[in-house]
């Protein structure tokens, strides 16, 4: 068991702050504060954060941390604290570690018994949530999804039963087959697509993925994306006959053995579709 008394020594510190997600304005007194004091920052681009640093005319030595040097740059940065330096994480955007580097550092300085202070601030998938209209809690974060097509389908038929509010971030060139695949396995889903948050052009577009699919070439920037959790979770097996043809969906339950009108019902029941509609697909 460990056990941090955050205040209680002199000792050097570890400090994760927050910066603003879009508005320069959105950054705490507190924050300010930090970022002046401290010996150093490691951020994610020094170009993107040093704008940031020269509006608020913060001089502090700016070194770079990102995901393709994180394991290297972490030692530096225990070493750096353990040495009596007080260093201080920042995104280019929010808080640090939340799909930003930053998670293994502090791993290591919690092992290294080194005081790691949050200096709490703007998170987008916060702040989009909150503003989405679909419930809030319980919710599920699932960060950013895989950039292979594939994969990050699999990942959303692996969220289908969650019952929980789902959370995740989507890059501009990526939502277009996002939403396609949404559009396959959450047809009804409440969904808010929130973008350039707390920006000039801060939007959000809520309704369900083929509504949103309708606008889609004309929207830019990062984006979050909220859906309504399952409130009726369903078997794996009906998730995977759903992604048949209405044909071999109902062949598969002929070919199990189950009768003409049953196969109708239960095919109707797994799409919540009308019997009505199977049966003109299948009547031939």
């Amino acid at each position: 068991m460990k056990r941090q008394k955050s205040f209680e020594k002199e000792n050097a510190k570890l400090y994760l702050v927050a910066t603003p997600i879009g508005n320069l304005e959105d950054i705490t007194f507190r924050a300010v504060k930090t970022l002046n004091s401290v010996d150093i920052i490691y951020c994610e681009d020094t170009r993107t954060s040093r704008k940031l640093l020269d509006h608020y005319k913060i001089n502090t030595k700016l070194k770079s941390v990102h995901l393709f040097n994180e394991n290297e740059i972490s030692q530096e940065i225990i070493r750096t604290v353990k040495e009596g330096l007080n260093v201080a994480i920042i995104s280019d955007a929010g808080m640090p570690v939340i799909s930003d580097p930053g998670w293994i550092v502090t791993k290591e300085a919690i092992e290294q018994d080194i005081d790691i202070i949050v200096v709490p601030g703007a998170s987008a998938g916060i702040s989009a949530l909150i503003a989405s209209g679909i419930t809030a809690h319980p919710f599920y974060f699932a960060g950013f999804l895989n950039s292979k097509s594939s994969k990050r389908r699999q990942e959303l038929k692996e969220l289908y039963n969650r019952e929980e509010t789902i959370v995740f971030y989507e890059s501009p060139h990526r939502i277009e087959e996002t939403l396609k695949i949404l559009v396959d396995i959450y047809p009804n889903r409440k969904i808010t697509l929130a973008r350039e948050l707390t920006k000039l052009h801060e939007e959000y577009i809520r309704g369900t993925a083929i509504e949103i699919l309708e606008v889609v070439d004309s929207i830019k920037g990062e984006m979050v994306v909220i859906m309504e959790g399952n409130s009726n979770p369903i078997e794996e097996h009906i998730i995977e006959l759903n992604e048949l043809t209405i044909e071999e969906h109902y062949k598969h339950y002929i070919d199990s053995g189950i009768d003409h009108k049953e196969a109708l019902k239960k095919v109707a029941n797994d799409r919540h579709i009308s019997k009505k509609e199977v049966y003109e697909k299948v009547k031939k």
